[in-house]
């Protein structure tokens, strides 16, 4: 005898991990994991799914090429592995800073950096290998790079929203950030590797690592952009999506055609004018982004009045959370386990603030996320 499963979580529900009625009716099932809704979606209430949201098919099945290239690679020339890191260490506070205002899950965030490093890095080597052996090297950089780079990471991007962990401008510039960085990783790897055998790693680990490690986080943040600026207005997200697509490609194909161009001309003067240029973009879009964080913190810090009357937070929450800086400084003194039930509450209200500064408000989507709400604030402070 089939029996049917609980109803979907809700603010008064209990909220144990499970098999439930898709909120967003994309499947018969979604699984809950016991503090959000997962990627897991069914025709039936089936087990309980085997990978958990920092995995997924698709990293998977790509990671055991891309591991197996990395340990050739750490054998060779184990120093151009090392190097690969150094733009986590540059590129990485920059993106976790930019997420503090709607921290997302870090198994989410963890996945983006995987799909980059696996599936991006693994179909985009193919596809430019076959496009240089057919094209020549230039046609590569140039054409096929832009092309397949940017559409496998735009999945990673597509894999977030799917998640439904993309609720706005922020979120798509941050896990399109965070893709690319895993994708940059690997890709100095390479270029590091070649370098070292051609006895120019030093000149490379500096333009890459150094000069450029924001390089293809910028690239893909238009991406990221143009879905979270169509999920914010509840428009369609491939139409934005593809504007976003081509200003990535053809942002891409600049940078790269002008590193073809100066190796082609044998002049370091193209390659200093795209460097100014690109850094010029970066300093415009690194502006743009920090001003929109503070909007954002604003917009947060002014919505928990009413999210106290809304989900009956209690006068102590609403001291918290009202204030920006006293709140991150609160945060900085907390052990680590009250810190991680502090980010649950934090990220669960700045979810539910987004959403009511859309309209209309989507009442299922809100249950969904006052649950969230409701399972952060029962966790565990000790």
């Amino acid at each position: 005898m089939n029996v049917s499963p609980p109803p979907p979580p809700s603010a008064g529900s209990t909220t144990s991990a499970g098999w439930y009625p898709d909120p967003w009716t994309a499947a018969p099932f979604r699984w809950w994991d016991g503090h959000m809704w997962t990627a897991h979606v069914g025709g039936v209430a089936q087990k309980k799914p085997r990978l958990p949201n920092w995995l997924s098919v698709p990293v998977i099945v790509c990671s055991i090429p891309m591991i197996l290239i990395t340990l050739v690679l750490a054998i060779s020339a184990p120093l151009a592995v090392v190097l690969g890191f150094v733009p986590l260490v540059i590129v990485g506070p920059a993106l976790w800073w930019l997420d503090r205002v709607e921290p997302e899950p870090i198994p989410a965030r963890v996945h983006a950096v995987l799909w980059g490093a696996t599936v991006a890095a693994f179909v985009s080597i193919i596809v430019n290998t076959v496009a240089a052996l057919a094209a020549g090297e230039a046609f590569a950089a140039v054409v096929s790079a832009p092309f397949i780079e940017e559409a496998t990471k735009a999945l990673g991007i597509y894999w977030a929203l799917r998640r439904k962990e993309l609720d706005g401008v922020m979120d798509g510039v941050v896990y399109a950030g965070w893709t690319a960085l895993g994708f940059a990783i690997v890709e100095d790897f390479l270029y590091f590797a070649t370098a070292f055998e051609d006895e120019q790693l030093l000149a490379v680990f500096v333009v890459r690592a150094l000069l450029t490690p924001f390089a293809h986080p910028l690239f893909t943040a238009w991406i990221g952009l143009a879905m979270g600026l169509a999920v914010s207005k509840g428009k369609p997200v491939l139409p934005y999506g593809i504007v976003g697509y081509i200003a990535a490609v053809l942002t891409h194909a600049a940078w790269n055609g002008s590193l073809v161009a100066s190796d082609s001309l044998g002049s370091g003067a193209i390659v200093a004018v795209a460097a100014l240029l690109f850094l010029l973009l970066f300093v415009v879009v690194g502006i743009a982004l920090a001003s929109f964080r503070r909007r954002e913190q604003q917009a947060f810090t002014e919505m928990v009045p009413f999210l106290a009357t809304r989900y009956g937070l209690s006068p102590g929450e609403v001291q918290v959370f009202s204030e920006w800086r006293p709140m991150l400084q609160m945060r900085r003194t907390l052990p680590k386990t009250q810190r991680k039930h502090f980010d649950g509450v934090h990220a669960a209200l700045a979810r539910l603030a987004l959403l009511h500064r859309s309209q209309p408000v989507d009442p299922v989507t809100e249950e969904v996320l006052a649950a969230q709400l409701l399972e952060a604030r029962r966790a565990p402070s000790q």
